[in-house]
């Protein structure tokens, strides 16, 4: 018997008109037979999931090496509560939530070991080869970089998940071409975009937005978390912000005396409950305001309708400036990163250097006779899959010394 997945309502749920419709995607780079009893953004979500990027991130640093303690969030974990909060806030706003559970779970793919740290240290080596990016590195594992399907290379995720894995933090081109964030277009979006426009001068759909502010509203409250549990955060710093002022003088209020371990998470759960409603109300403020008849009417506004209010925008500044002043700036951490970057360096060089070093990758017997920037794009490559384990391990098999991250 033929199943009709649309009639059956299969990943149907109750869906805006302006929702992303995954009955109308625009489909995918190579075509494929539809699933009898899942919606395409389903499977993305579900490919996402079944990667090797994906298990990865599980020993990938967030903000503290894994070496620091066991509870301390990796890279896993927070792409876990990113996808849980993106998923919440488009349900309440009846958007798709596969695809927006999928954005986030896809979003961080592309970051090095040892987090930004990674990524800068990369940014520096490869500055010669058009540099290294973390959002376009995500885009290369899943349009090159997977290799389980006897068909293609990558995924094949649909138009709309990569849409929103490339823009989920807004245009990258404005009206006029330039550029927006700071920075040229990375090689690789340009690349893959002359093959499948993901018409980068445009808003993505509401249901990435939805997972980019997610993404913010997770690592302001579980740096947090995670700062006080390392002693480099304090109750009393957290006073510098008065909203966060607010919500320690709430739980002290209704629980006095409360254990250290619990007066944190009281304090975390209503600074995410509060953000997340911020975002539901600002965006319905905004739907109203643009009465978007279509997912393309979305990418039309010329703004992004899932944010913070002025308010919560002021608080979210506020947070970032008290996490990077006492937490990603702190002279420990300072120096964890500076060992880090070197460790990433000494082994870029070794691989270019000789690139038979670079033991299990599938193209390692033809890139001795690339050219110095394929040379270097493959060893990037290599090198932001690894592990912050397997970077260290290597480090210390094919060098006399490897700093401490401790």
């Amino acid at each position: 018997m033929t199943l009709d997945r649309h009639a059956l309502g299969f990943g149907a749920g109750q869906r805006a008109i302006y929702a992303s419709d995954p009955w109308t995607s625009r489909g995918r780079l190579f075509p494929e037979s539809e699933s009898p009893t899942r919606s395409d953004f389903q499977r993305d979500r579900d490919r996402i999931v079944h990667t090797t990027a994906f298990r990865r991130l599980k020993h990938k640093t967030q903000v503290f090496i894994a070496a620091d303690g066991d509870h301390y969030r990796t890279r896993l974990t927070h792409t876990i509560e990113v996808a849980q909060i993106a998923r919440a806030l488009a349900r309440a706003l009846k958007l798709d939530e596969d695809l927006a559970e999928g954005v986030a779970l896809v979003h961080d793919f592309g970051h090095t070991p040892f987090g930004h740290t990674g990524e800068d240290a990369l940014q520096e080596v490869l500055e010669p080869f058009g540099g290294f990016d973390h959002n376009a590195q995500s885009l290369r594992i899943v349009t090159k970089l997977e290799r389980r399907y006897a068909e293609f290379d990558g995924l094949n995720l649909t138009w709309e998940s990569l849409e929103g894995l490339v823009k989920h933090n807004g245009p990258l081109i404005g009206p006029n071409g330039e550029c927006t964030h700071g920075k040229e277009v990375p090689r690789p979006i340009l690349e893959y975009c002359a093959l499948h426009d993901l018409e980068i001068g445009s808003f993505a759909s509401l249901e990435a937005q939805v997972a980019a502010i997610a993404d913010d509203i997770a690592y302001n409250t579980h740096d947090i978390d995670d700062g006080l549990r390392s002693g480099f955060l304090t109750f009393e710093m957290l006073e510098d912000v008065p909203f966060l002022a607010g919500l320690m003088k709430e739980v002290h209020d209704r629980y006095p005396g409360l254990e250290a371990p619990r007066f944190t998470h009281e304090i975390m759960r209503r600074q995410i409950t509060a953000m997340v409603e911020d975002v539901i109300g600002y965006a319905q403020r905004a739907l109203l305001d643009i009465r978007p008849e279509s997912a393309d009417d979305v990418r039309k506004a010329r703004r992004c309708m899932a944010t913070f209010s002025e308010a919560m925008g002021q608080t979210d500044r506020q947070i970032k400036k008290l996490l990077f002043s006492r937490i990603y700036r702190h002279p420990e951490v300072m120096r964890v990163r500076a060992n880090a970057a070197s460790i990433l360096s000494d082994l870029y060089h070794a691989y270019m250097d000789d690139p038979q070093l670079m033991q299990g990758h599938y193209w390692v017997d033809r890139i001795a006779t690339m050219p110095e920037s394929a040379r270097a794009r493959h060893v990037a490559d290599y090198l932001a899959g690894m592990t912050d384990n397997y970077a260290i391990n290597t480090h210390r098999r094919l060098f006399d010394h490897t700093p401490e991250l401790r």
